[in-house]
C-alpha cells in the first residue's frame, strides 16, 4: 500500500479505538507508519482523512446490511419478510461491541463543531439514503429517484439513526428485526383504521 492507504487504514483503527474528537494526527501517523506531512498531502486535514475513513468504514459494513448477498435469492422487495430480513442484518452490524454505530453517535453529537466533515459526511449520507432504499425495495441505485431518495430513503435512514441510538444506549432493550418489524405492521394497521 502507499501513504494514502495506509493513511487510510490507520484513521480507522484510530477512529475505532480513540474516536474521532480524541483522535490525534498524530495517532494516525503511528498507526500508519506515515509522516505528518502525508496527511496534508493526501487529505487536507486530519479531519478531511477522518471523514473519509469513516465513511469508509459505513461502505463496508453496509455490505453486510445485505447478509453476504442473501437478499438477493431471499424475500421479495418490498415485503414485511424483506423489511425484516435487511432489519435482521442490519442489527447484527450492532451486537458487536465497538461497533462502527458507536462510533457514528459521536460524530452526530458534534454536529457543527466541524463544519468541513459536516458537508463531507451529509454528501454520504444522501448516497446512503439512495442505497439503502435497493436494500429494502430491490433494483438499482442509478434508478432511484431524487423523490424516492428524499421520501424513503429519508425514512428509512431515519429510522436506522433511531436504532443505532437506541442500540448505543440501550443495547439490553433495543428492538430486534422482529419489534421493528412488528411495529411496522402496527402502524400499517392504525393507518388503515384511520
Amino acid at each position: 500500500m502507499g501513504h494514502r492507504e495506509d493513511l487510510l487504514e490507520g484513521a480507522k483503527r484510530c477512529l475505532l479505538e480513540k474516536g474521532f474528537l480524541r483522535t490525534t494526527a498524530r495517532d494516525i501517523v503511528k498507526v500508519s507508519g506515515t509522516n505528518l506531512a502525508s496527511i496534508g498531502y493526501h487529505y487536507g486535514s486530519k479531519d478531511a482523512l477522518l471523514a473519509q475513513a469513516y465513511v469508509a468504514m459505513v461502505e463496508e459494513v453496509s455490505d453486510a446490511f445485505e447478509g453476504g448477498g442473501a437478499i438477493e435469492s431471499g424475500s421479495v422487495p418490498g415485503s414485511v419478510e424483506r423489511f425484516r430480513e435487511v432489519w435482521s442484518n442490519i442489527v447484527d452490524t450492532m451486537r458487536e461491541p465497538g461497533s462502527l454505530w458507536r462510533l457514528s453517535m459521536e460524530i452526530v453529537a458534534m454536529g457543527d463543531q466541524l463544519p468541513e466533515v459536516r458537508e463531507h459526511l451529509a454528501r454520504a449520507q444522501r448516497v446512503g439514503a439512495r442505497g439503502i432504499v435497493t436494500l429494502f425495495m430491490g433494483g438499482r441505485e442509478e434508478d432511484v429517484t431524487d423523490r424516492t431518495t428524499d421520501t424513503l430513503g429519508s425514512f428509512y435512514m431515519t429510522m436506522l439513526m433511531g436504532i443505532v441510538a437506541q442500540w448505543t444506549f440501550d443495547p439490553e432493550h433495543a428492538p430486534d428485526a422482529d419489534a421493528i418489524t412488528e411495529g411496522l405492521l402496527q402502524v400499517i394497521e392504525a393507518a388503515q383504521q384511520a
